[in-house]
């Protein structure tokens, strides 16, 4: 038997030039003007609804992605629709909830957040400031760890606008979004004097950073108001991580004069404290306040007293003085206090009591 052919339906698909969609391919596709693609693509509302939807269908079939560089030197001021974010650890509980905050803010304007981890790394600070002023970003957020910005000017674009958050910055005029860390400190110590203790350890992060020592000088104000000599053997700076924390806090812990209260600078610092305290069991006998709020500090027992930040009003006050000055705000550089909260939840708020024979066995 002889097969017949029959016609099989075939949709047509459009011409498209070798290599990536281009806005001609679109235009194509949809039957329109490449002036007509351009329109709908940068958002214009001149084009009739009918148009419009035949070039987003277009879009959607050949999944054509503008070119941002190229829009960007089209456009009459230059604007990528991006900034960068560079903060010490992005992980960080502090850092994350002021990227979000950033994050929130842009997203409302219709900017993008290029966002990266310093590592208090001075050279990776130059590095990513090169490499994102090379993206043509429109601003930068930053919370410095160089010791001085001037520094970076070869790195830098006059013209791209920067903000300081969460540390001054230093030879750049900029404007700063800093929380009130003297005056925090000095709450959280004062709380301490006056529920009877006066051996308070005071456990720091790297001294190089500008806040750990505003909020060593709070601790050291406190101390003086309360007429407590500073003992230096219960001052320990440059710990920077809970590991670090953690042994530190075993240390003293075990000597023969143990310190009745702890005040850590640094929620990373508080952390390793916790765990120092509960492998010692002497978590309901010595008393903590740590600086900066950190996850389910308020689910432990005793929940954590902290002098809280508020990174996300720090955000976005950091955000909008940004966009302020991309907007074109040429004013003096202005300085933004967000201050400290004290949070009383049990840990700070332990009198002092005689140390544990536990406190000097070795685990």
């Amino acid at each position: 038997m002889e097969a017949v052919w029959e016609p099989v339906a075939v949709s047509e698909e459009p011409r498209v030039s070798a290599g990536r969609p281009t806005m001609r391919d679109v235009a194509s596709a949809a039957g329109v003007s490449i002036k007509t693609v351009s329109r709908v693509v940068n958002g214009e509302t001149t084009v009739s609804p009918v148009l419009a939807g035949k070039v987003q269908d277009a879009i959607d079939r050949l999944r054509y992605r503008p070119d941002i560089g190229a829009s960007t030197l089209r456009r009459s001021d230059r604007r990528t629709e991006t900034i960068a974010l560079l903060l010490e650890d992005v992980g960080n509980p502090f850092s994350a909830a002021l990227h979000r905050a950033v994050e929130d803010e842009a997203r409302a304007r219709g900017v993008q957040v290029l966002t990266a981890s310093l590592d208090e790394d001075p050279h990776r600070e130059r590095e990513l400031i090169r490499t994102f002023t090379m993206r043509r970003v429109d601003g930068l957020i930053i919370a410095p760890v160089s010791t001085d910005q001037g520094t970076l000017h070869s790195e830098l674009q006059t013209d791209v606008p920067m903000v300081f958050v969460d540390r001054p910055g230093h030879g750049v005029p900029a404007d700063s979004v800093l929380a009130t860390n003297v005056t925090g400190a000095s709450e959280a110590v004062r709380h301490l004097v006056a529920h009877g203790h006066r051996a308070i350890a005071y456990l720091g992060d790297y001294t190089r950073i500008p806040t750990a020592r505003l909020r060593h000088e709070g601790y050291l104000a406190a101390l003086g108001e309360a007429g407590i000599p500073a003992d230096p053997r219960l001052i320990v700076h440059d710990l920077h991580t809970d590991t670090a924390a953690e042994s530190m806090v075993m240390s003293l812990l075990r000597r023969p004069q143990p310190p009745t209260a702890l005040f850590t600078s640094q929620n990373l610092v508080t952390i390793g404290a916790v765990r120092a305290l509960r492998r010692l069991q002497l978590h309901r006998e010595i008393a903590l306040i740590g600086f900066d709020d950190f996850p389910m500090a308020d689910l432990l027992e005793p929940a954590v007293t902290v002098v809280a930040q508020d990174p996300a009003m720090m955000g976005r006050i950091a955000a909008q003085a940004l966009f302020r000055r991309i907007d074109g705000d040429t004013g003096a550089p202005e300085e933004f206090w967000i201050p400290t909260t004290f949070v009383r939840r049990g840990s700070g708020e332990l009198p002092p009591s005689p140390p544990s024979p536990r406190a000097t066995t070795a685990l």
